[in-house]
């Protein structure tokens, strides 16, 4: 069974925010930060410590 990428991530995420109830802040500035942060300069070096 494939699923997409962003079905699992908007589950997970929906999942995640419905059990455990993080301050809507907290989800705003991790969502702005992972977005500078793909988009910058240390982009490169974040993809090697991931893979």
């Amino acid at each position: 069974m494939q699923v997409p990428l962003w079905f699992a991530l908007f589950a997970v995420g929906y999942l995640g925010v419905k059990l455990i109830r993080p301050p809507v802040w907290l989800i705003a500035l991790l969502l702005l930060g992972g977005f500078l942060l793909a988009d910058s300069v240390l982009a490169p070096a974040i993809n090697s410590l991931i893979k």
